[in-house]
């Protein structure tokens, strides 16, 4: 009766972490929406009311069988496989995490984006590089490197600049900052 009734009240917790994570996955898949997802609060809950509802079933699956038995043995297993769970869960929930609190990058799709609303632009020659952290779930900073033509006037060059960096915010709200440098090496005029 006891575990039924926890089992009850960490399911409530859970459901409503697995509405929320669905809504942060979208359309992916279960493993790619948790490899994905930017919010590592969604996550911790959604792996954590996980391991305890598994951990009770086992708990519930060791208990049974000492009680009908007596053997002490169904018990200690169930324990062991109880802290398992627990120590891959611990595990998992640091490896998917880490990129977050560290700094991670935005995914290929976000770099190529901005890479795409560059390369629009005649007057850039190349681009050197684009680099992005993700700051939070809803917040990506880019730096991007890029070579502008040196028969561009600086002030056309500002001005490429600064469109680029309104494409690329308005392109995905999630990019909050953008810095712009144009490395190539013009002879002075």
């Amino acid at each position: 009766m006891v575990l039924a009734f926890a089992l009850v009240l960490e399911g409530a917790p859970w459901l409503a972490a697995y509405r929320q994570f669905n809504r942060m996955r979208g359309e992916r898949g279960v493993l790619e929406g948790v490899q994905r997802g930017k919010d590592p609060t969604v996550i911790a809950v959604l792996f954590e009311d996980s391991a305890a509802m598994v951990g009770l079933v086992v708990a519930f699956v060791g208990i049974a069988p000492y009680q009908i038995t007596g053997n002490p043995v169904y018990d200690a297993v169930a324990s062991i496989v109880i802290g398992l769970i627990l120590g891959v869960t611990a595990m998992w929930l640091a490896f998917e995490t880490k990129g977050l609190l560290i700094g991670e990058s935005a995914n290929r799709e976000v770099v190529a984006e901005i890479r795409r609303l560059a390369e629009r632009y005649p007057a850039v020659e190349r681009m050197n590089e684009v680099l992005t952290m993700h700051m939070g779930p809803e917040y990506i900073l880019a730096n991007i490197s890029l070579d502008i033509a040196c028969d561009v006037p600086r002030t056309r060059a500002h001005a490429i600049m600064d469109e680029l960096d309104a494409r690329i915010k308005a392109a995905d709200r999630r990019v909050k900052r953008v810095f712009i440098e144009s490395q190539n090496t013009c002879a002075p005029a």
